[in-house]
């Protein structure tokens, strides 16, 4: 981390800056932030971002190319939720990184997860400009990545999400967007791109062709799709859809929905094994494999802790159980013991796996203390375009995980944004 840009926003800062923070983003995006910002942003030197991203894009590129790993994760997709006309690529990506201190004292970048699957790209603009604002910063100081500025990304955005469509007939598809913590992102994307924000179970099918009804009552088209509404959430509140994912409808995806499966935490055992070429992959297996396979000795070749024995009060300090499909850390169980392990039915132990815990190391100073940083980088990729890096998300925490839900009652973490000298 760059201490002198650290030091200098500490010294400086003030409650009434962190105060002009939050209104500039309720004002700018037409909300209020339901969830937590933290008080600072983080500064990093451009090479650890640059390194991320093009570690993240290197995985994502081998796992589009690799048929046998697209076979095993399409056949992993929950019934009724494999959806046809699948584009040869995701519009979107994300990669999560932690930092973490290896033995020879070194900071280096670990992968958490990749999702092929929107993040917040609306807001987060919004949130570096309400930093760089509010707190008067440096204006040598980047946000953009893969050699973009402001008026490129918007212009990225609006390729990969509307392509030549008319922004009415697109459209920002979500279950019950008002109510959603992210619909400050959802208010931005609908002014900057001018397409509509639409619940998903509001839609009606006519024929082979989707329509939504704008605020007169008429019923319009839709051509193209910015998909939000993520499965889990689908599958958790047991939603009744209008009309079925598993027919072919006349419509475009911005974000087809089978690529939140294929390129998911399904990939990450699959990663694992290119440690030789990626040491920022850590070592995982599914759990089926640990318990029924070779997974336990895989994991001790990769270099992972594990105690001498498997009785059912074993319990595995080094390792995490993560469910596949599950979206802001929902499932995650900590230090699994063995009869936890096991008591998770053999039908269903395919759908989750058991991946190396990375202590993420505490290298943000503040006045609370030392707080740790994951950091995202989120990707655009349009239709017959190019794999793009264009901006990062930080998450700052203390506890264990670092979702905002997971570090409420405290100060000086929350989401947050990365900028870079330049």
């Amino acid at each position: 981390m760059l201490l002198e840009y650290r030091a200098r926003f500490n010294q400086r800062f003030h409650e009434g800056d962190y105060a002009s923070l939050l209104a500039l983003l309720q004002q700018r995006c037409g909300v209020g932030i339901e969830f937590r910002v933290a008080e600072t942003p983080i500064f990093v030197p451009p090479a650890l971002l640059q390194d991320m991203a093009a570690v993240g894009a290197d995985l994502a590129k081998w796992l589009v190319g690799h048929e046998a790993y697209l076979d095993a994760a399409r056949n992993a997709i929950p019934a009724g939720y494999c959806v046809p006309d699948e584009t040869a690529h995701p519009n979107f990506l994300t990669a999560d990184f932690s930092l973490v201190r290896e033995s020879g004292g070194k900071l280096a970048p670990k992968l958490v997860e990749i999702q092929a699957f929107p993040s917040v790209y609306g807001y987060q603009v919004e949130l570096c400009s309400a930093y760089r604002d509010a707190f008067e910063l440096d204006t040598q100081l980047h946000v953009f990545l893969g050699g973009l500025n402001e008026a490129d990304y918007w212009k990225l955005l609006t390729q990969t999400i509307v392509a030549n469509h008319d922004p009415e007939n697109v459209v920002l598809l979500e279950i019950d967007p008002v109510h959603q913590k992210t619909r400050p992102d959802f208010e931005v994307m609908a002014r900057r791109l001018g397409i509509v924000v639409v619940d998903i179970v509001s839609i009606e099918a006519i024929g082979n062709r989707l329509h939504y009804r704008n605020e007169a009552g008429r019923l319009v088209p839709i051509r193209r799709i910015y998909n939000r509404a993520i499965a889990d959430d689908l599958i958790a509140r047991n939603v009744r859809l209008p009309f079925d994912w598993t027919q072919t409808w006349d419509v475009e995806w911005a974000g087809h929905p089978n690529w939140y499966f294929l390129i998911s935490k399904f990939s990450l055992p699959w990663l694992s094994g290119l440690a030789l070429r990626h040491a920022v992959v850590p070592p995982a297996v599914f759990l089926s494999h640990l318990i029924e396979g070779l997974g336990r000795e895989e994991l001790a070749a990769a270099g992972v802790a594990l105690p001498p024995g498997s009785s059912a009060d074993t319990v595995y300090e080094s390792l995490l159980l993560k469910p596949l499909f599950s979206f802001a850390g929902k499932g995650i169980l900590f230090e699994p013991s063995q009869a936890q392990l096991e008591a998770i039915p053999a039908a269903k132990r395919g759908e989750f796996l058991v991946q190396q815990r990375m202590r993420f190391e505490p290298t943000i100073e503040t006045p609370h203390g030392l707080t740790q940083a994951e950091i995202r980088i989120l990707y655009l990729w349009p239709d017959g375009g190019n794999l793009t890096p264009a901006l990062s998300l930080v998450r700052l925490g203390r506890g264990k995980m670092m979702g905002v839900d997971h570090n409420k009652g405290q100060k000086w973490v929350g989401a947050s944004a990365a900028f870079f000298p330049g």
